[in-house]
């Protein structure tokens, strides 16, 4: 029985682990010093890319790839386009900024997204879906990973798309096990990615709903093949999940402290105004909330401050408190 655990335990150490595109949270700054208090993951996943006519990115978006903003990371840029020549054009350029892996967005599901065909709403439009990816996987020279949902409205969806997917050199899918329209509500379809553990050609990747080292363990015990996690709100609310996941010492208060101290300092010198700080620094509390570390009244506490000083002091006293049950 000892046995079975160790090796259980090894491998939990040996899985690989995935900072997922939060657009306006994960950005370069972000990246890059989680990298350094908490990190490293497997793989950092930059928030999608909206490319313009011949691949051209707006500026901030292009200060989000600039490979020495990501040096040292191991970062995949995220794509999100109904168009295949803009998707293509992007990939080359990249391509020529040092990226050899890029990812296509078929998950968003916001609805200023969707509206517009893009996102999870490309799912919606199969025949030129697969018309999307014919063209994609015929022009670009990077290798191309999905992330994807199981369908537009149905869980059944998903049978088609494994089969779509299956038909191209796909370097990873990455499968969030929701449709569109459930947005992020009710529980994850496990049984949509152990249809996809079985079918799939590709090396898979979970995502969702991934809060707590315990709901890993869950996920493992009901999907004993999961090799793969992609992170999203839940390490943003805790960056210190993927040490509480492996087994290893846990960061203190000091080091999250610290990690604060530093973001602060960095989105001073990119955002310049205190107001947009202190806006920034507020909506990482937002996701912190979820994971259940700090009660709504601390939560509520922070996002009355009105200044980084009085913000600060206020996280040093939330650091130190007890979770309000």
């Amino acid at each position: 029985m000892r046995k079975t655990v160790k090796i259980v335990d090894e491998r939990i150490k040996t899985m690989m682990y995935y900072m997922a595109p939060l657009e306006g949270v994960t950005d370069f700054v972000y990246r890059g010093l989680f990298d350094r208090y908490f990190g490293p993951a497997d793989k950092y996943f930059i928030p999608f890319l909206t490319p313009a006519e011949g691949g051209k990115l707006s500026r901030r978006q292009k200060a989000d790839v600039l490979w020495e903003n990501n040096e040292g990371l191991a970062s995949v840029p995220q794509i999100l386009t109904n168009s295949p020549e803009e998707f293509a054009a992007l990939a080359v350029r990249l391509h020529k900024w040092g990226y050899r892996e890029v990812n296509l967005n078929l998950g968003c599901p916001s609805r200023t997204v969707v509206s517009k065909g893009k996102g999870a709403g490309l799912l919606r439009e199969r025949e030129y879906l697969r018309e999307f990816l014919d063209r994609i996987f015929d022009k670009a020279d990077v290798e191309i990973s999905i992330k994807t949902r199981i369908g537009a409205e149905d869980p059944e969806e998903f049978d088609m798309l494994l089969e779509l997917y299956n038909q191209y050199p796909v370097k990873e899918l990455i499968v969030h096990p929701r449709t569109l329209t459930e947005y992020y509500k009710g529980a994850p379809h496990l049984d949509a990615y152990i249809k996809a553990m079985k079918k799939s050609r590709h090396p898979l990747c979970y995502n969702g709903d991934l809060f707590t080292a315990e709901d890993v363990q869950r996920l493992r015990k009901k999907c004993p093949g999961v090799e793969r996690l992609m992170f999203g709100r839940g390490l943003i609310g805790n960056p210190s999940l993927l040490s509480e996941i492996k087994g290893e010492r846990k960061a203190g208060p000091s080091v999250y402290l610290e990690f604060q101290n530093a973001l602060v300092e960095a989105y001073r010198e990119k955002l310049g105004k205190e107001k947009y700080v202190l806006a920034k620094m507020k909506e990482l509390w937002t996701y912190r909330g979820m994971t259940g570390l700090l009660g709504r009244t601390g939560i509520e506490r922070i996002q009355r401050t009105r200044s980084l000083k009085e913000y600060m002091e206020e996280i040093k006293r939330s650091e130190g408190e007890e979770v309000n049950a």
